[in-house]
């Protein structure tokens, strides 16, 4: 039986996931930061035993948070914590963020997001496949992220 981790491994594993030892973050490009998002996809974390406790979260748009107009994606896993009565407490998620350099192509993207649930029975590589073949997916895979950070918050 394979051992599940514990949600507090999950913040540490975005770095190694992307095999930076070998090149530098500045060097990698969206696809790269794709799939290392779906190794630590695949991995399985001891979560409470609810709907929707374990999922994978992918948004992108153009927005301004607090600063100018950037295009971004966001690589999220996101977990349910309960507490000791197993209620539900808040999420927790870890991200993988990419910010671009604003350019009219990103813009016309739009918006979207997409969530995965290890639970609700579909496929990962089946869905990230799906995902792949969206014109977005084209326009943005060779790209070099202006800004490439992992971070974890409570949600």
């Amino acid at each position: 039986m394979t051992r599940r981790l514990s949600m507090d491994e999950a913040a540490g594993l975005p770095e190694p996931e992307l095999g930076s030892g070998q090149r530098g973050l500045d060097e990698l490009v969206t696809k790269d930061c794709w799939r290392a998002l779906l190794r630590f996809g695949r991995r399985l974390f001891d979560v409470p035993d609810a709907p929707d406790a374990d999922g994978l979260l992918l948004p992108y748009g153009t927005h301004a948070f607090g600063g100018p107009r950037e295009f971004t994606l966001d690589l999220t896993r996101q977990f349910e914590i309960s507490d000791s009565n197993g209620d539900h407490d808040p999420y927790v998620q870890v991200h993988r963020e990419l910010r671009y350099s604003p350019a009219p192509a990103l813009k016309a993207l739009g918006s979207s997001d997409s969530w995965f649930f290890h639970d609700a029975g579909d496929d990962l590589d089946d869905r990230a496949q799906a995902l792949t073949e969206r014109a977005a997916w084209a326009t943005i895979r060779r790209l070099r992220p202006t800004e490439n950070r992992v971070y974890q918050e409570q949600v």
